[in-house]
């Protein structure tokens, strides 16, 4: 595949929950991968037809294809089913697609099958979608929302953490000994009641601070660095909001500080 920036095609294949790419062009939910074509600047999503009716709700493209007539096409009295890039493959032909731009990431796999359609694949040399390096108004209070979301799980920390006692070395909450994996809970408890999608928040105390996105695990100590590293993403944007805070519960050294 070549790098290159032009006015060709541009394809994508990717699950638009994990592809920010997809889920930009397309504003459509899906945890599977589906097929997206802008061609002569018309959009076009392949997908399969149990996903079809909520795609026509939701998607903001101009056609909806099925994958599964275009799976039947090339099937044909196959009495098994084709693999995906040959459904891909046959997609693109139908479409007189002979070059098209893709993410970086496409699958490696998907290239070669469309290398033996004669298809020329390039990448672009920064973003796919430069657009998206500058944020709209909107799109800035959706980012903002996401950042809500986060204050709430580290407002429920800080709550938690002042309620807590030390007794001896150690922190005691709600009448047992607190640990990373009570506070963790805790945070993403609130963060899902404010509406947003906890990812491996961070509570990491002790020596397990100073390893780097280390979860943390076990219990906590007074007087001593507790890491909260939080980042939850808002199930409606896509947009994702990022706190990290060093916090003592108890006196903080002078090293400490």
């Amino acid at each position: 595949m070549k790098n290159e920036t032009d006015n060709q095609s541009r394809l994508i294949v990717a699950p638009s929950d994990i592809d920010a790419d997809m889920l930009y062009a397309t504003k459509f939910w899906a945890g599977d991968p589906f097929i997206f074509l802008e061609q002569n600047g018309k959009r076009t999503i392949v997908l399969s037809d149990l996903e079809m009716g909520r795609g026509r709700r939701t998607a903001k493209v101009d056609e909806f294809v099925s994958f599964n007539q275009l799976e039947r096409e090339v099937q044909g009295t196959s009495k098994q089913a084709p693999a995906y890039e040959k459904v891909l493959a046959h997609f693109l032909r139908k479409r007189g697609v002979k070059n098209a731009v893709v993410p970086a990431n496409f699958p490696l796999g998907f290239a070669r099958e469309l290398a033996k359609d004669n298809v020329d694949l390039a990448t672009t040399n920064g973003l796919f979608w430069p657009e998206r390096e500058a944020k709209t108004d909107e799109e800035l209070k959706l980012i903002g929302h996401a950042l809500r979301i986060t204050e709430t799980g580290l407002k429920r920390a800080m709550e938690v953490l002042k309620a807590s006692k030390p007794a001896g070395k150690k922190l005691r909450w709600s009448g047992k000994t607190l640990t990373s994996e009570i506070l963790r809970a805790e945070i993403d408890s609130a963060m899902l009641r404010a509406g947003g999608t906890p990812t491996n928040t961070i509570v990491a105390g002790g020596d397990q601070a100073c390893d780097p996105h280390e979860r943390g695990s076990g219990p906590l100590f007074a007087n001593s660095l507790i890491i909260l590293d939080i980042f939850p993403r808002d199930p409606k944007s896509g947009y994702w909001g990022d706190m990290t805070r060093t916090v003592v519960r108890g006196c903080a050294s002078d090293a400490q500080r």
